[in-house]
């Protein structure tokens, strides 16, 4: 593919740069995950989805020298006062598992009666061209649901085992792949993102 422009994406998380790969297929670029080119993780000191998807994608791009994108998503809990919002990945700590993570949102739901269990997945998607892109690109797509009160599915990652939709009566994670990021908060706010992305990128005629 030389020759053609090529994007880091600023993710570790496999089934994330999954997601990211799937819903960016076709661009007329070459999508790199950052591990690949030895980049590391980004500490995300930001105080919003915002700020750290920006941090993540101007990290990456000032190691790489080359265009970057990166997604900063979370669960936002209504009854939890908007928890665990940005620290949705490290919930239940540092390097806590999916496991974990569900486990302290559900034990803190615990006496939450089903009407107020109201949530939504939030993502925040940053395209940098360059470390110090003055104007970066940022889209936002949210999700709404209610959590359910035990995990239900085995497809997906994070919280979509108790991330009920209830117009459909299932939990993120019983949705297909194809489904999910048609409905989901990253499937939408990359859709707007790759609006912008193949004007950038166009392909030759």
């Amino acid at each position: 593919m030389s020759g053609t422009p090529r994007v880091v994406l600023a993710s570790d998380n496999q089934a994330k740069l999954r997601e990211l790969g799937e819903l960016l297929s076709g661009l007329n670029v070459e999508l790199l995950p950052q591990a690949a080119l030895g980049i590391s993780a980004a500490a995300e000191t930001g105080a919003s989805f915002a700020e750290n998807a920006l941090i993540k994608a101007r990290h990456a791009s000032r190691q790489a020298g080359l265009a970057a994108i990166a997604d900063d998503s979370g669960l936002v809990v209504d009854a939890l006062d908007g928890a665990p919002g940005i620290r949705s990945a490290r919930y239940a700590g540092e390097k806590a598992s999916d496991r974990k993570n569900i486990e302290k949102l559900t034990g803190k739901l615990t006496d939450v009666q089903e009407s107020e269990r109201t949530a939504r997945f939030v993502c925040t998607v940053a395209y940098v061209s360059e470390a110090g892109d003055p104007s970066p690109t940022l889209c936002e797509g949210v999700w709404e649901g209610r959590i359910s009160e035990s995990p239900r599915g085995d497809s997906g990652f994070g919280y979509d085992p108790v991330f009920l939709i209830p117009e459909l009566g299932c939990t993120a994670a019983e949705l297909d792949p194809a489904t999910k990021n048609e409905l989901s908060h990253r499937g939408r706010a990359l859709r707007a993102l790759r609006a912008q992305l193949e004007a950038r990128y166009p392909h030759a005629c």
